[in-house]
């Protein structure tokens, strides 16, 4: 009888260790999971610059091209595109949420006039500079690809994003923009020298985001966000689709 039994028991013994293992291996990696979400004391991280030299240079320029607009670097496009079918707005959103351009040009009401892109020294993918061209223009927004050595004349890069012609300013015109140029260039002149003189200071306190059982600083970021406008436009923004 002892005989007969004991293959059984020893099945039943190795099934309750099979699943106290699996119990205390979940009990393991839910506890990574915390820790992987907890706010570190000391971030290993460090500020880098938004643009490398190549795309400084096309930067600097198009402060000057678009002394009267604002220019805003590497903006993904579902921040100012918008599905015309909100229920696929999540499907369109896994699609294009990494895909930006290195300068986006928009008027001081936040509409969008137009996007340009700067090669990296690999230069820029043909599948991804058709998928831009496609998505941009049927937006019925210019999408340029441009380098600092061969840059096009502000004259026609202000035709294409504006439909103005820049050959038929007045004496006066082209003497305000003048002024407007100096003056963007004295105000990111001041821009850098207090972001130098700011760079070492401290960060504020992170105490304002307790663990509700343990005190410690935790994760919520999602809590944290905004409605990202293209799953759920914002209350402000008006206009037809694109």
């Amino acid at each position: 009888m002892n005989h007969l039994l004991n293959p059984w028991l020893l099945a039943v013994l190795a099934l309750a260790l099979l699943a106290l293992g699996a119990f205390l291996h979940g009990m393991w990696v839910d506890r990574q999971t915390r820790e992987r979400r907890r706010i570190p004391k000391h971030w290993p991280l460090s500020t880098r610059a938004l643009a490398n030299s190549e795309e400084a240079r096309v930067w600097h320029w198009l402060a000057r091209a678009f002394y009267d607009h604002h220019i805003m670097i590497k903006l993904p496009v579902t921040r100012f595109t918008l599905p015309r079918d909100r229920e696929q707005s999540m499907n369109w959103y896994k699609l294009l949420g990494s895909v930006y351009c290195t300068f986006t040009v928009c008027r001081p009401d936040g509409r969008v006039i137009g996007c340009l892109d700067v090669p990296g020294s690999a230069g820029l993918p043909r599948s991804t500079r058709t998928l831009k061209h496609s998505l941009l223009t049927q937006c019925g927004l210019p999408y340029w690809v441009v380098r600092s050595n061969s840059l096009p004349t502000v004259a026609e890069i202000r035709a294409e994003f504006l439909g103005e012609s820049a050959l038929n300013h007045s004496g006066r015109e082209r003497e305000m923009e003048e002024r407007a140029i100096v003056a963007a260039q004295a105000n990111l002149r001041t821009a850098l020298t207090r972001q130098r003189n700011n760079r070492h200071s401290d960060f504020g306190p992170l105490s304002n985001w307790p663990n509700s059982t343990t005190g410690d600083p935790r994760s919520d970021f999602n809590s944290q966000w905004q409605e990202n406008s293209f799953l759920m436009p914002l209350d402000s923004r008006r206009g037809d689709l694109l």
